[in-house]
């Protein structure tokens, strides 16, 4: 049996946000290598292809300059998202519409947080982000780690790391069934 079809019977369901879930291990996880940006695109919009897409939290972790919000940037892009695309380094928050298509029966927001300038996990809570986060719709969240213990476990969790030769390395790790099926889309 494949195992999308086998882990698409799986419910997904966030835990609870500001739940105190216990950090836990990896289901799988995998490394690839970026060339250059037109390889971080190409991957974005392969992720962007997959369905489960629409409602997954993803957590991007990496240096300042690694790619993070580049990466971001061209997933909203190939999402659909027109117009300019704002890091949300001081503003914390940018929610973008994703319109309704063949794919998607309903219109459903896109949030994508940066938590860079957090210096302490409660600020998230003092931000009222609490709601937002317990809403349908994707998470895009870069330095989860800025408000650790308070954000919902990431389906994807992403790692970029800046090489020597400007090239990126990405370790992607599933924290859940749909994490799982979106590692597998990637992989396939």
């Amino acid at each position: 049996m494949n195992l999308c079809n086998e882990l698409s019977r799986i419910e997904h369901t966030p835990p609870i946000v500001g739940s105190a879930a216990a950090a836990a291990q990896p289901l799988a996880c995998t490394t690839l290598l970026l060339a250059d940006e037109s390889a971080t695109a190409a991957l974005a919009a392969r992720l962007a292809d997959c369905p489960q897409i629409d409602h997954a939290h993803l957590h991007w972790r990496g240096d300042l300059g690694s790619g993070k919000t580049t990466m971001v940037r061209h997933l909203l892009r190939a999402l659909g998202v027109t117009g300019r695309i704002k890091s949300p380094s001081y503003a914390i928050v940018e929610t973008y519409c994703l319109d309704a298509g063949p794919r998607r029966g309903t219109e459903i927001d896109a949030v994508h947080a940066d938590f860079y300038r957090f210096i302490n996990p409660q600020e998230w809570e003092d931000a009222g982000l609490r709601e937002l986060f317990s809403q349908p719709g994707l998470k895009l969240v870069e330095w989860p780690e800025k408000a650790a213990g308070l954000l919902p476990m990431p389906d994807l969790d992403l790692h970029l790391e800046t090489l020597a030769d400007e090239q990126r390395r990405l370790r992607l790790c599933a924290h859940s069934a749909l994490g799982l099926r979106l590692l597998e889309a990637l992989q396939a």
